[in-house]
């Protein structure tokens, strides 16, 4: 979906309209950063709506292509099972869903949208019978937009706290094998990133551009050989780790020390893309590694490991005050074939 050329692009691109005045250009930009919101939420507010239809033809541009699906794991698992189908975004199965936005940030040709999914679970879901429970859970979105239109999307939903919510577990396929996500090799090197950037001579227009470079600069950095403790104000802290149920699992066990970077010894994350816009900056990035030691009570497998993660991130006064973090749990445990320990056999 990324190439680096993109990732560097974003925000640091000259763009269409550079013999414009500088404070020409920033509104412009400006105004195109809000266009591409508005595309964004649209699309999102009216799924489910007597608009939908409308609004998906005004929105999407005729080659879209989403990359990946919200509930990407049990949707893979489930085809040519013979399950009967979920519905239009999962209405089928979810009658009463509704979404809502929590957080939007643009950045460039770049969006990324936070969105919290609540319903109760009335139809089949790929194969996981009617549990007629509740659930709420979050699920995020990266799009990339040309001349108002959604041309590519990615999407990640918290699978596992679904799961867990309804009390179900991963339906067996008829071969008896999972389909489990791919170890690609994915994704750029942090260092590599950070010395692209921190070389960059050119600045869009607008008073925060250093800002936004320097604040991208610490986020990726902190995936890099040498993180930088200085970064981080005094009082930063840490809102959500990217793999908090399975953090809540090995708490309720006794071994919540067994945390991801301790089960894969020679970790090595790669960056995907980064979002920056006002204080927040936004990070997907592929957790990556060897499952060497022991994971919240899972023995060491030795499988090479690769899981999409999303961090979001604030700053304030040249410091980084706050992280966030969103990860594919689920994949994981596919990765480790590990998903019925955890949820139950």
């Amino acid at each position: 979906m990324l190439t680096r050329r993109t990732l560097l692009a974003t925000g640091f691109a000259t763009g269409a309209g550079l013999a414009l005045p500088a404070v020409d250009r920033a509104a412009a930009q400006a105004a195109d950063l809000a266009r591409n919101k508005a595309v964004v939420r649209r699309f999102k507010e009216a799924q489910g709506t007597k608009e939908e239809a409308d609004a998906i033809r005004e929105v999407l541009s005729p080659g879209y292509k989403r990359w990946r699906g919200g509930i990407e794991h049990l949707a893979a698992n489930a085809r040519d099972q013979g399950f009967p189908g979920p519905g239009s975004y999962l209405r089928g199965a979810f009658p009463d869903r509704t979404d809502t936005i929590e957080h939007i940030v643009a950045d460039g040709d770049r969006v990324g949208m936070l969105f919290r999914v609540r319903g109760t679970h009335k139809g089949n879901l790929f194969g996981i019978a009617p549990t007629n429970k509740p659930f709420d859970i979050l699920e995020l979105g990266m799009f990339r937009l040309a001349d108002g239109k959604i041309t590519e999307a990615w999407f990640m939903a918290d699978e596992l706290g679904l799961l867990q919510q309804l009390g179900a577990k991963m339906p067996a396929r008829r071969e008896g094998r999972r389909i489990v996500p791919p170890v690609t090799g994915g994704g750029e090197d942090a260092d590599a990133l950070v010395a692209s950037w921190s070389a960059q001579s050119y600045l869009p227009p607008g008073p925060d551009s250093m800002t936004l470079r320097q604040n991208r600069i610490m986020v990726v950095r902190s995936k890099g050989s040498a993180p930088a403790a200085s970064d981080r104000a005094a009082d930063f802290k840490q809102t959500r780790v990217g793999f908090q149920h399975l953090r809540d699992y090995g708490n309720a066990k006794g071994v919540g020390g067994e945390t991801i970077t301790a089960a894969l010894p020679g970790r090595h994350d790669r960056v995907d893309e980064v979002l920056a816009e006002g204080d927040s900056v936004w990070m997907r990035f592929r957790v990556a590694g060897t499952h060497g030691g022991r994971l919240y009570g899972l023995a060491p497998t030795g499988k090479q490991v690769e899981v999409p993660e999303v961090g979001r991130m604030r700053f304030s006064d040249g410091k980084w005050k706050e992280a966030w973090y969103f990860a594919d749990e689920l994949g994981l445990l596919l990765q480790l074939d590990a998903v019925d320990a955890v949820l139950g056999a």
